[in-house]
């Protein structure tokens, strides 16, 4: 697209950049590095960035939540903490159908507050996976099985229905549901098996649009409601890995990436790999939803 210019907003080596999210509240946006266990914050007015280390192997994904504490997926718990990583109280502990060797992967909150997040195979290729919603409580509800890795979570604006990726499936399905959030049908949205894509994070804009990273693929793309691509995005990274909405007017697309699986020549040509990109005049964005605690 000859409308859009894309930024370096922050630069890092992350080994697996992930769910970015933009708090329009404070005006920073945060992402993780899933497996260097780490949350960052940058201030795009200032450029400042701060990090926080966490424990455990894996920091899956990030939610924002009405109280302003931090709501994380650390290997298969999910935590709410401050912002410097203190007062950790466990919400929810992913129920008895959780198989060894899985960890809680992508997440998102939908407009009623629950939080819709998913396991997914540390060996990439077993169906270990489930698809849960967790309540306010910290109640999880399995809704899905038989998921490799669990992703691209995103809601339609009008809560209708829910985006679901299983990446190592190379698929992409629309979730119907009912508002108190029971899964009533599933239909194929996007497959690339015959090409092996690997669908990865994903976003929803204004219009309704689902924006979705292409791991492996080095792009991103959008989805009109009736499916079709209607924007493809080349990046300068190989590894782009999820996206959101942000700045004051929610009208930049922030992109994490990932060093993860690049070949030591590959690093030496992609010198903003793993780092957070800035996608200027791809459209509009909505704010989060807020997990409602």
């Amino acid at each position: 697209m000859s409308d859009v210019k894309i930024d370096l907003a922050h630069r890092a080596e992350a080994q697996l950049g992930e769910t970015c999210l933009w708090d329009a509240r404070t005006g920073l946006l945060g992402w993780i590095d899933i497996e260097q266990p780490r949350f960052y914050t940058l201030d795009p007015a200032t450029g400042a960035t701060t990090s926080v280390a966490h424990p455990g192997t894996y920091l899956g994904c990030q939610a924002l939540t009405r109280s302003g504490r931090q709501l994380l997926a650390r290997d298969l718990t999910l935590i709410t903490c401050d912002a410097d990583g203190s007062d950790v109280r466990v919400l929810a502990e992913t129920p008895g159908e959780a198989m060894p060797d899985t960890r809680l992967n992508d997440g998102r909150v939908d407009a009623q507050g629950r939080l819709w997040i998913g396991t997914m195979d540390n060996e990439l290729h077993r169906g270990l996976g489930h698809l849960y919603r967790v309540d306010p409580d910290g109640t999880m509800t399995a809704v899905l099985g038989d998921v490799i890795v669990s992703n691209g979570i995103a809601f339609d604006p009008q809560g209708r229905w829910m985006w679901f990726t299983d990446t190592r499936r190379h698929l992409t399905w629309k979730i119907h549901l009912d508002a108190d959030g029971t899964v009533t049908g599933r239909d194929p949205w996007a497959d690339y098996s015959a090409s092996g894509g690997r669908p990865d994070g994903a976003c929803v804009d204004a219009d309704g649009c689902l924006w979705q990273a292409m791991f492996g693929g080095g792009r991103v793309v959008r989805y009109a409601p009736d499916g079709r691509i209607d924007r493809d995005i080349a990046l300068p990274v190989t590894n782009p890995t999820c996206l959101c909405f942000g700045g004051p007017d929610l009208s930049t697309l922030f992109v994490t990436s990932a060093t993860k699986f690049l070949t030591p020549e590959q690093r030496a040509t992609e010198p903003l790999a793993g780092s957070v990109l800035a996608i200027h005049g791809a459209g509009q964005g909505m704010p989060e939803n807020l997990f409602n605690i």
